[in-house]
């Protein structure tokens, strides 16, 4: 686990190792979200990254009697 230092301007630098490990790239998007006590930053992928996500997907399930 690694540790960062906020700066005077509350920012932080994001460790060499998990920039490698998560790809992320110089002005990349993240999303910040707090929960509680913490803080998780989250990498803004493209919409096209995310075609064939649910390829093999079962969709087979039994539909309510009122949808066609």
């Amino acid at each position: 686990m690694s540790s960062v230092t906020v700066s005077p301007k509350f920012q932080v630098v994001i460790p060499k190792d998990v920039r490698d490990r998560m790809q992320l790239a110089p002005g990349q998007k993240m999303q910040v979200i707090s929960y509680g006590d913490r803080i998780e930053l989250v990498p803004v992928r493209p919409v096209r990254s995310m075609r064939g996500f649910l390829k093999g997907m079962n969709t087979s399930f039994e539909r309510e009697s009122d949808r066609a």
